[in-house]
C-alpha cells in the first residue's frame, strides 16, 4: 500500500482500475483547512496525463510495472519485432505501443519493455543514441554561429535540427527523452 501523503515522483499505483505513475507532487498545508496533495498523473496503459488532489490518508495498491531489456530486431510494416535476451523469444509489438522517440532506434539497440502484468504499454529506448547523419545540407568552414541551425536527416530516417557544421556523414549522439543533438560522437 502506498499512503498519498508519501508520494514521489515515479511511484506508480492503482487508482479506479487504471495504473498511474506520480509525474509530479506538491504537499499543500493552507493556513486554514486540511492539509492535502496535488499531483499530477501519467495513466501509464493509456499515456493521458491528468491533476488530482489527494488528502495525505488516501491509501492506493502498490503498481508493479516491469521493464525489461530487449533487443529491436526489425518490423514487417504492421509489427516491431523485439528478442528476449536470455530466451531468445521474440515479441512483435504494434507501432501504437512504441512511442514518438522511437524514431531514434536502429536495428540491433536495446530498448526496455514496459508492461504491467503480462500487458505491454511501452517501450523506452536508450536515453543516449549515436546516429550518422545521411541528408543536410553542406556545412561551410567557418559556420560556427551561436544558435543557427538547419534540418538533418538521420540513418532512422527521424529529422532533428542540427549546427550549421554538422555534415552527411558525422556521427551524432542524441538524446531520445527530448530529440535534441548533444555533440558530435567520438570517432
Amino acid at each position: 500500500m502506498v499512503v498519498a501523503g508519501d508520494f514521489k515522483n515515479g511511484i506508480t499505483f492503482e487508482m479506479d482500475g487504471n495504473v498511474f505513475q506520480v509525474v509530479e507532487f506538491q504537499h499543500v498545508k493552507p493556513g486554514k483547512g486540511a492539509a492535502f496533495v496535488r499531483t499530477k498523473l501519467k495513466n501509464v496503459i493509456t499515456g493521458a496525463v491528468i491533476e488530482k488532489t489527494f488528502s495525505p490518508t488516501d491509501k492506493y495498491e502498490n503498481a508493479y510495472v516491469e521493464r525489461k531489456d530487449m533487443q529491436y530486431l526489425y518490423n514487417d510494416g504492421e509489427l516491431y519485432y523485439f528478442m528476449d535476451l536470455e530466451s531468445y523469444e521474440q515479441l512483435p509489438l504494434e507501432e501504437s505501443k512504441l512511442g514518438d522517440n522511437f524514431r531514434f532506434v536502429k536495428e540491433e539497440m536495446l530498448c526496455k519493455i514496459i508492461s504491467y502484468k503480462g500487458n505491454v504499454f511501452g517501450v523506452e529506448p536508450p536515453m543516449f543514441v549515436e546516429l550518422e547523419v545521411t541528408e543536410t545540407e553542406p556545412g561551410f568552414k567557418g559556420d560556427t554561429a551561436t544558435g543557427a541551425s538547419k534540418p538533418a536527416t538521420l540513418e532512422t530516417g527521424a529529422q532533428i535540427k542540427v549546427p550549421l557544421f554538422i555534415n552527411i556523414g558525422d556521427v551524432l549522439k542524441i538524446d531520445t527523452r527530448t530529440g535534441e543533438y548533444l555533440e558530435r560522437a567520438k570517432q
